[in-house]
């Protein structure tokens, strides 16, 4: 009950202004999938020169190594020019499978994601998908806590049309981020994105929000 009503506060200062990057979005968490049958929520706000706005994300497994990731979120997008500002739609949803455990001989927590992300406003729409990775390292801290850096980056393939224009891409984007454990059920994230070969995108951006597992 207390992580329902955290999670809906959170939701409602996030208002309207809300963008994203969810794992096509942003990563927002370490390498460790949900474990079967568990559910985790999360909220996060995002901000780059040109866009600022939230996600919220849902992520559920139903067996181990392997979870789904759906999230939604909105963002005020400042394009420059004559073109106004924009709110844009981002919906996007991955599939996740932990290829390596720390406890299991490696000296980290490695998955691998396929991950699928539409953004539509007026006269805009565009379509990413390929494929991501990442990898973290757990560091326990006293009864339950933690400290979980993580590093990831992935190969998305764009296809756009925007403002009577369309082309392709391909966005290379990096995320360097840390999740702070207080306990098992909430969880502080900060992550700082960086996109690389990416004509769309600011080239740096940062993502801050909470995961609460349920």
């Amino acid at each position: 009950m207390k992580n329902t009503l955290a999670a809906a506060l959170l939701v409602a200062a996030l208002g309207a202004a809300t963008p994203a990057r969810a794992q096509v979005f942003g990563q927002f968490s370490g390498a460790e999938t949900v474990p079967p049958n568990g559910h985790l929520f999360g909220a996060y706000l995002n901000a780059s020169d040109n866009v600022i706005g939230g996600l919220a994300q849902l992520r559920l497994s139903f067996i181990p190594n392997l979870d789904f990731g759906f999230q939604g979120g909105l963002t005020r997008l400042t394009p420059g020019g004559a073109t106004s500002d924009l709110t844009t739609l981002r919906l996007g949803g991955d599939v996740r499978w932990q290829v390596a455990h720390r406890s299991a001989g490696s000296s980290m927590d490695v998955a691998v994601s396929g991950v699928l992300g539409v953004e539509v406003a007026d006269d805009l729409k565009n379509i990413s998908v390929g494929p991501t990775v990442v990898a973290s390292r757990t560091l326990p801290i006293g009864a339950g806590g933690g400290l979980v850096p993580y590093a990831g980056g992935g190969l998305l393939f764009i296809s756009r049309d925007a403002f009577g224009f369309q082309d392709s891409d391909i966005s290379i984007p990096l995320r360097f981020g840390m999740e702070a454990r207080f306990t098992q059920d909430f969880r502080i994230v900060a992550e700082l994105q960086l996109f690389v070969a990416d004509r769309y995108n600011d080239d740096v951006g940062f993502a801050t929000g909470v995961n609460l597992p349920f």
